[in-house]
């Protein structure tokens, strides 16, 4: 029970730690505040309210014995008295009965109050407490007319209700702003920490990133400022390993090229020659899949253009565009264009038709790459984005591969925070389908 009704709970609270510790900081003091608003209201405000209107009651009550056994002489002398020193002003309208139209407020205390302590004292009585600002209007049945009494409304209202609502609603006001400034600032070094991660996981650098805030967010940050070194520090050696290695290969197969030269047998020499030169091909692969993605900065580039420009290269292909205009990236753009290469190469070689397309969303921008070739089962689509992994069927050719470009791809594709997906394609061939966040 309790674990559904918590998360039933987690649907209406915020996601982002700024809001959810503003909560925890705002809803104590806007509680306590109504709180002390209701008790204050209740036992305080209503309570001298009731006395202030049954004091002023009685007034009224005091009136209308006058009225009923004074002369007229005595009555005027005390309703000019009562003028006087009540600040009431009374009079009696002969042959008038009281209004039909009630505007009595039914959700005003004030109203409420003065309603209940006539009810106990007259039997027959109207008041209006809304087309005055600042006075009330009574008008009580008496004999054949009507006995009018003009009286402030602060006779029976407290007039420093408005002092006081203002004196709890703007420190709750004040303190919120003060606790909003100050998670502003604890949540500040979160944030940077989360966008250099992003960032680095991109593959961008993240050079300018120095850990502030609290004690264990900082420590967090150096934390991650080691690791990034670490990476790093493993990717560079494994360029230079390759590197060496590379260089160490290329030295015996220079060699191995002059003494073709001397070999008469042109049969042999070419057998060597192809094995030479797949061999260098097979170097340049491995340097390719191992160099290192953080040399190239990133840089804002129109993808449109770009992928334009790489199409130009396959003239003589029957390659149908159709892209959207002006999609600017961030990104590494030599990267990305390896990337689009390694994919249209693919279709080229194993397709005659190839459509390439390209659109942008509010969130992601979406490259697609169809071909009419004999695509790739739906078993072997995952695989075929492992290092050194083949097909030795219709899409395999030991010859001319090792087994990397759609390695190189992937590893491209993720590092700028993307992700690329093999499907079916309209044309019965194979999609390859590009997401990068925009």
């Amino acid at each position: 029970m309790f674990y559904g009704l918590s998360n039933f709970l987690k649907k209406f609270l915020p996601k982002r730690l700024f809001y959810r510790s503003l909560l925890i900081v705002a809803v104590p003091i806007i509680g306590l505040q109504l709180i002390i608003s209701i008790v204050f209201f209740d036992s305080l405000w209503i309570k001298t309210n009731k006395g202030l209107t049954r004091a002023l009651v009685g007034e009224i009550d005091t009136i209308i014995d006058i009225y009923n056994n004074e002369k007229v002489y005595n009555k005027k002398k005390l309703t000019d008295l009562y003028n006087q020193n009540f600040n009431f002003s009374i009079r009696f309208l002969e042959n008038t009965e009281l209004p039909d139209i009630k505007v009595e407020r039914w959700f005003s205390p004030m109203d409420r109050t003065l309603r209940r302590e006539l009810k106990s004292k007259v039997n027959k009585y109207w008041f209006n407490t809304t087309s005055y600002k600042e006075v009330i209007d009574l008008r009580i049945k008496f004999k054949d007319g009507v006995l009018q009494i003009f009286f402030p409304k602060e006779r029976v209202q407290v007039s420093s209700i408005r002092i006081f609502a203002l004196w709890i609603t703007l420190p709750a006001f004040l303190l919120i702003a003060v606790a909003i400034i100050f998670l502003k600032n604890q949540t500040r070094p979160i944030i940077k920490l989360a966008k250099a991660s992003e960032k680095f996981g991109r593959g961008e650098n993240v050079n300018d990133f120095v850990p502030s805030g609290a004690l264990e967010i900082r420590q967090a940050g150096y934390e991650f400022d080691k690791m990034r070194k670490r990476i790093i520090r493993h990717l560079n050696q494994r360029s230079e390993m390759l590197s060496g290695i590379s260089h160490d290969l290329r030295t015996p197969l220079t060699r191995m090229k002059l003494q073709l030269a001397f070999i008469k047998d042109e049969k042999i020499s070419r057998k060597f020659s192809d094995d030479i030169t797949e061999m260098e091909k097979m170097l340049n692969e491995y340097l390719q899949f191992a160099s290192s993605r953080y040399l190239e900065k990133t840089e804002k580039f129109d993808l449109s253009e770009l992928l334009h420009i790489t199409i130009q290269k396959y003239k003589k292909k029957k390659i149908i565009t159709d892209i959207s205009e002006r999609i600017s990236f961030n990104g590494r753009k030599n990267l990305i264009q390896r990337c689009l290469n390694n994919l249209i190469d693919n279709s080229i070689k194993y397709s005659k038709n190839i459509i390439v397309s390209a659109k942008k969303s509010s969130d992601n921008i979406t490259i697609t790459i169809d071909d009419d070739g004999p695509g790739i089962s739906e078993n072997e689509r995952e695989n075929v984005f492992k290092p050194f992994y083949k097909i030795d069927k219709s899409r395999g050719d030991s010859k001319s591969s090792v087994g990397l470009g759609l390695s190189i791809t992937s590893d491209i594709i993720r590092s700028h925070g993307g992700n690329i997906k093999l499907e079916n394609s309209p044309k019965n061939g194979l999609r390859a389908k590009i997401f990068l966040p925009f």
